[in-house]
């Protein structure tokens, strides 16, 4: 399929929406009102701090709701306003983040369910309403949902369109995207139906793999099972990894992305030449302006004297997880929750550590003074952020 092709027909459709139905301002003082919060404002205030009692709490200086978010949330207050009466579905979920999903559930907006990652739009009839999330759609998605005569909403994100538009211009010039990412990440997924020739790389050391492979060579069979579901339909290692593009999931770490697309460039420049580099090698700069500012201010947080961090975000949520590699990677004790409900008034929380299974760990606020360091994810409200801070002051007071 012509991807640009159907999705510049797409775009012309009127079923077709990506820039609202005029009640903007109405939704943006619905999302303001339930999302936004009065202590999160007074603690930005004040340089970022707030101390009650034997608790300081220091906030990172850049968190929480990104601009494609706060629009891909209003676009979807929006459209229930705009279809008072008609039936609206969102393609498995707006963000990762499950108070806000919750509370589009109980507006009467559906989420197509997931079966073994197959989305079943079974229940999609002609005529409905379909969301597409911030982290965009695949063009499989976009095509079968135009088939049936939906009416589609686009809240996908600028900067996953911006990484969209990259892929394509690798399978303009026949080069394979190696995309930074988590192969089965809805981004991810939506990206590499954009791209022609594709190789999905978790991270550096699998990169490595890769570099290794083609200054070298290797076993093709090995290689294949390495990142099996990880590439594209006939994609061969001994034949299309000669020309290489760089592209990323949003959401990944930004500086391990910028190492895997150095990686790489090196990796040709030692293969072809200097001359004939451009030949071998594209890369352009796909990195999320929010993902970095909250990476970027997470790694000032580590830097202050803090006895423990909470960082708070679904546990589906890519950039929240990243923020908790941040932390481990400094060796302060963290904990990862998507909600005040996770911590308990016998002072145990219910966390999820990283790469592993949510655990229950007592007596996690020590007595006496502490200081906490707090981030939150993209698609985390500052209301939920609070609702975490008043807990933590109740629990110590």
């Amino acid at each position: 399929m012509d991807t640009k092709t159907f999705k510049r027909n797409l775009q012309q459709s009127d079923n077709y929406h990506r820039n609202g139905f005029g009640h903007q301002q109405e939704a943006n003082i619905a999302v303001n009102e339930e999302y936004q919060s009065g202590l999160i404002q007074e603690i930005r205030q004040n340089n970022y701090k707030i101390t009650r009692g034997d608790v300081t709490i220091h906030l990172a200086e850049a968190f929480g709701f990104c601009w494609g978010v706060e629009r891909a949330v209003a676009m979807a207050y929006e459209t229930r306003t705009h279809f008072p009466h008609e039936k609206i579905w969102i393609t498995n979920e707006i963000i990762h983040n499950p108070s806000v999903n919750q509370r589009l559930k109980d507006m009467n907006v559906g989420f197509i369910a997931v079966n073994e990652g197959i989305k079943d739009f079974s229940v999609v009839n002609q005529g409905d309403v379909v969301i597409l999330p911030a982290f965009g759609a695949s063009v499989d998605e976009m095509k079968l949902l135009n088939d049936k005569g939906s009416t589609i909403v686009d809240t996908t994100c600028p900067w996953v369109s911006k990484v969209w538009n990259s892929v394509e211009k690798h399978k303009k010039r026949s080069y394979t995207s190696i995309i930074h990412g988590k192969y089965k990440h809805e981004e991810t997924v939506a990206t590499s139906s954009f791209a022609g020739t594709y190789l999905v790389v978790l991270n550096t050391k699998e990169a490595e793999y890769v570099r290794d492979y083609i200054l070298n060579g290797g076993d093709r069979e090995e290689f294949l099972a390495q990142f099996t579901n990880a590439y594209s339909q006939g994609f061969d290692p001994d034949q299309h990894l000669d020309k290489i593009g760089v592209a990323n999931q949003t959401t990944m770490l930004k500086s391990e992305t910028e190492e895997i697309a150095r990686l790489f460039q090196d990796t040709m420049l030692k293969k072809y030449g200097p001359l004939n580099l451009n030949d071998h090698f594209m890369s352009f700069n796909t990195i999320c302006d929010a993902t970095q500012e909250r990476q970027d201010a997470m790694l000032d947080l580590v830097n202050e004297k803090l006895d423990l961090m909470v960082v708070i975000g679904g546990f589906n949520s890519s950039n929240t997880t990243h923020l908790q590699e941040i932390a481990v990677e400094y060796n302060i004790p963290s904990y990862h929750i998507d909600s005040d409900d996770r911590i308990f008034n016998d002072n145990t929380i219910e966390h999820k550590p990283l790469n592993q299974d949510l655990q229950l760990d007592s007596n996690w606020l020590p007595a006496g003074k502490i200081t906490i360091g707090i981030t939150s994810g993209a698609s985390t409200p500052d209301k939920v952020v609070e609702n975490v801070i008043e807990k933590i002051f109740a629990l110590k007071s």
